[in-house]
Order: C-alpha cells, then sequence, then structure tokens
C-alpha cells in the first residue's frame, strides 16, 4: 500500500474495524460524536451509536441524494444543539456527502465509514444541490481525517451493484494515466486501485461474503477515489455525465458501458500510457480488455438495455462536441457517434 502525505486523511483496512470507532473519537482528540446516515441506513447508524457509548451525541438519520444545503442546514443545527465535536458518516456516497458539507461549515473532523464503493470519502470534492442546480468545489476542508473500511459491511451489498460501480472506480483510475496533471503519484494510484478490483472483484462475484476478497475491492475503491481527488477527467466522464444529465440513466451502469470504448479511443493517440490497463486486465488492448473484463463480471454493456433509443445518439454526440475540453485524442463529432454506436448495440471497440 502506498504511504500517505501527511495531509492525508488516516486510513484503516480490516474486518470488525467499526467497533473500534470510539478509540478514533479520542484520537481525534474529540468528545461527543454526532452520527450520520440515510434513513435506510438508521440501524447501522445505532450500532455505531452504541459502540460509542457516552461519546455518542445522537443520530441524524437524514442524509440524501445529491446533498441538499436545506437538509445541511438542519444538521448543523442538530450538531450545535447536541454540542457534538466530530462526525461519524456511516454509509455511501449521500451520507459522506452531508459529513463533509457539514464539515465546511463548522470545521469540525470527521470520521467516515463506507458501505459502498463510492470513493468519495477518498477526495477534497463535495457536490451540493441548491434550488435544484447542483455545483461540486474542491477544499481541504472537506477532506475526512479518518476512513475505517471495513469488509463486513459491504459483504451485504448486491453484487450487480458491486460491479457497476467498481467499473465506475476503474473509469476514474484509467482516465487519471492520460491526465493532463497526472503525476508519479496519481499513476501509482490508478494501477494500485486497478490491479486491486481485477484480483478482488472476480472473487467477489464468486462467494459475495469472501471478506478478504471485499477489502481488496474496498482498497481498489479507495485507491480510485483519491486518484480522482487529484487530477482532471476527460472524454470517458464527459460522455457519461452528457448521457447521463440529458437521458437520465443510472450512473454506474453508465460508467460502465461507456468505460470500454472510451478507452479504446483515446489509446489510439496514448497507446503507451494506457498499454497498463491491457496488462492488468489481461487483454490484448486497453479496451478490449475492459470489455472482456466487464462481460465476464456480467457488468451491463449496452446502452440500448438501459431504454437508449438507437435516434437518441445523435443528439448525445451533438452535445458531447458542443464545448473542447482536454483529451489525448481529437474529438470529433464522427468519432463519438461511432463510439455512441458501439456502446449503444454492446459489441467490443474495434
Amino acid at each position: 500500500m502506498l504511504t500517505k502525505t501527511s495531509s492525508s486523511p488516516r486510513v484503516l483496512f480490516g474486518s470488525g474495524l467499526r467497533h473500534t470507532v470510539a478509540e478514533e473519537v479520542a484520537r481525534l482528540g474529540c468528545q461527543h460524536a454526532l452520527v450520520l446516515s440515510t434513513p435506510q441506513q438508521c440501524d447501522s447508524a445505532m450500532a455505531i451509536a452504541e459502540t460509542l457509548g457516552d461519546k455518542a451525541a445522537g443520530i441524524f438519520a437524514r442524509a440524501t441524494m445529491h446533498t441538499p444545503v436545506s437538509v445541511t442546514d438542519e444538521a448543523v443545527a442538530h450538531l450545535r444543539d447536541v454540542n457534538a465535536d466530530c462526525i461519524i458518516a456511516i454509509g455511501g456516497g449521500s451520507t459522506t456527502g452531508l459529513g463533509k458539507a457539514i464539515a465546511l461549515r463548522t470545521g469540525v473532523p470527521q470520521i467516515v465509514i463506507p458501505t459502498t464503493y463510492a470513493g468519495s470519502e477518498a477526495t477534497p470534492i463535495l457536490g451540493q444541490t441548491e434550488n435544484g442546480v447542483k455545483t461540486t468545489l474542491t477544499d481541504p476542508q472537506v477532506q475526512p481525517e479518518v476512513i475505517l473500511y471495513d469488509p463486513e459491511l459491504v459483504t451485504s451489498l448486491p453484487t450487480a451493484m458491486t460491479v457497476t460501480s467498481a467499473l465506475n472506480a476503474i473509469a476514474h483510475a484509467a482516465e487519471a494515466l492520460y491526465a493532463q496533471n497526472r503525476t508519479d503519484h496519481s499513476d501509482a494510484l490508478a494501477l494500485e486501485g486497478m490491479q486491486h478490483f481485477a484480483d478482488g472483484l472476480p472473487a467477489v462475484l464468486q462467494n459475495p461474503t469472501d471478506t478478504e476478497a471485499r477489502e481488496k475491492t474496498l482498497r481498489g475503491a479507495y485507491a480510485c477515489g483519491a486518484v480522482l481527488g487529484q487530477v482532471g477527467m476527460a472524454l470517458h466522464h464527459k460522455l457519461c455525465h452528457t448521457l447521463g444529465g440529458s437521458l437520465n440513466l443510472p450512473h454506474a451502469d453508465t460508467h460502465a458501458i461507456i468505460l470500454p470504448h472510451a478507452i479504446h479511443h483515446n489509446a489510439q493517440a496514448v497507446p503507451d500510457l494506457l498499454k497498463p490497463v491491457t496488462d492488468i486486465f489481461s487483454g490484448t488492448a486497453p479496451g478490449p480488455s475492459l470489455h472482456a473484463f466487464a462481460t465476464k463480471m456480467n457488468a451491463p454493456l449496452a446502452l440500448q438495455d438501459l431504454g437508449v433509443t438507437e435516434a437518441q445518439l445523435d443528439h448525445a454526440a451533438d452535445l458531447a462536441t458542443q464545448k473542447p475540453y482536454p483529451n489525448p485524442a481529437p474529438i470529433t463529432r464522427d468519432g463519438i457517434r461511432h463510439l455512441l454506436q458501439a456502446a449503444w448495440t454492446g459489441t467490443a471497440p474495434d
């Protein structure tokens, strides 16, 4: 595992780590922790509060998608009412986002206990929604101080969700390899993240309760999330945001489908930078290697299976080429339309 810099969070991996949360609160020099969750994960929040004992300041179980500012207002008021001096977020991206938003407002330290592969806990990035508009910021203040990856908490995560969220994370790592602002450290994180998923995901499919395999995938999620916070993304993410925003498609499924095709497109321009993808996923070229891996993992492969019609591809290609953005391969309307056609049918990129 890579050595983290002094400004990085304290990151721990291991079965049963959630039971050490009181020790982590004390390590931060704090006395009373407010536990955050979504309504669906209130039972998990209650279990953490029980573990904390007299260090528990209460539970706020109203975290929701896209981190609405109105919910953050309520959470901050509750934090102050119960005199909490730190927060513990247990859950996925929604709960982590609320914790970050509270930290941005108040400066209280955060402990995150992920229960999905969202990876947002590893970044200094926060997306918030107000009046129906979502904005994103990057600020060291929102980077959690402690992350506890307990593989026992993800053994019940549905296999289909595990696969699509893993491919979503792999997309961060693959695009990081050709980012304009990439560094040796970001490259190392990207390779580490992809290798963990390549090793762990097949084993999770064989036995979803295999905590050793689940820990590998959590390590992959952390590394891929960390690299997302360090470098810029390009074609793959642009296409996924375009498709998701204009056609209201599921986030992780869209990433899983587009990934091999976007990487294949860019591999024509930077084959050497993307060669590690071929090596890690044991194929003949980066895009086809990712497509073969996704196929073996029973991932969604075709946009048409998400309800996209062939007629909608023209509009998506128009939207994706309206504004220029950094990318190693040229962005042309014909090239993007060809890419989308292959992603629509689900065939391997050629």
